[in-house]
């Protein structure tokens, strides 16, 4: 009975040990809310210039070019207000590029326009997920007592939210040369008759995405961020409506405009020109809006709370 009850109270020690050395308390990610955090990565462009070899897809990543993939980085400070619910505030800084020689796609490989365009973006979200309470062995067994093994905790969640950004698009005659700002060129006619409206540099977003972060001694962390925008803009490449007379581009805004405006190959016959009623031809998909996407990896580091220093209150 008595080796029994020795028994009974090691086991109970011992499990008692181990949830206290590898789940922390109820509490204790109050200690650890605010985050500061580094990205880099990739870059894509979904929109109406290059893609992949076939007919576009509307806001779908089989029509991603990975060749034009370029570079994304950003900062980006986060606040913990539940174990399972964030809100974060970003700034990025990306390259998004699309150009039509890189695809076999007849009409959009004809039509060979091009751009290239810097992206700063500010934005904010609410994220939601799951954090893992779990962290690693209080006591190393092969060193001594005193060594503390590393505290590891995993989290995955997924985000949505609002933010600004500011584009420039340029492009390149038939693909060499110097790169020119398209916005002041008009190649739409934006201003003239018939024509749209001129678009601005500035336009809203809405990033929704996912990371996967692991902490490390709780407080710093590694992850892996998955970012898709939703824009409210369509020229972000400057191409959205119909080819303008080239007549009125030149009279209006010079010859470049009508060169930038619709440098084509030549092999599709009349695909700038207006049919038979006057209509004129499709430049771009005005009905869907650009995309981009970023794919980065996160770097961060996590703020312990200070302890509040206890106040001695006289008795008299």
């Amino acid at each position: 009975m008595k080796y029994f009850l020795h028994l009974i109270i090691i086991y109970i020690g011992t499990v008692s040990s181990y949830f206290s050395q590898n789940f922390t308390r109820p509490g204790e990610w109050k200690k650890f809310k605010k985050e500061v955090f580094l990205k880099v990565g990739t870059s894509n462009f979904l929109g109406d210039l290059g893609g992949m070899d076939r007919q576009g897809t509307d806001y779908s990543p089989v029509d991603l070019d990975f060749s034009t993939t370029r570079t994304a980085i950003g900062v980006g400070y986060r606040y913990k207000i539940e174990r399972w619910i964030n809100v974060t505030g970003t700034f990025d800084y990306l390259i998004v590029k699309g150009n039509d020689a890189l695809t076999t796609d007849p009409f959009r490989n004809n039509r060979n326009l091009n751009f290239k365009s810097n992206i700063f973006e500010i934005a904010g979200r609410v994220e939601i997920g799951y954090q893992s309470s779990r962290t690693g062995n209080r006591y190393g067994i092969k060193r001594t007592l005193t060594t503390r093994m590393t505290n590891k905790n995993h989290a995955i969640f997924a985000f949505i939210g609002i933010g600004g950004f500011y584009y420039n698009p340029k492009g390149q005659l038939n693909g060499s040369g110097a790169w020119v700002k398209l916005r002041p060129l008009h190649t739409e006619g934006q201003g003239l008759p018939g024509g749209p409206r001129q678009y601005s540099n500035y336009s809203l977003c809405i990033p929704i995405g996912a990371f996967y972060k692991l902490t490390i001694n709780r407080q710093w962390s590694v992850g892996i961020e998955f970012n898709w925008r939703k824009t409210f803009t369509d020229y972000i490449d400057d191409v959205s409506t119909t080819y303008y007379d080239p007549t009125a581009l030149i009279a209006a805004y010079g010859v470049q405009s009508a060169q930038m405006a619709d440098p084509h190959l030549g092999q599709i016959l009349g695909h700038s020109a207006p049919d038979g009623n006057g209509v004129r031809a499709q430049r771009g998909d005005i009905n869907q809006k650009d995309t981009y996407t970023s794919l980065q990896i996160t770097a961060g580091y996590i703020f312990k709370q200070k302890r509040k220093r206890a106040r001695l209150r006289s008795k008299f």
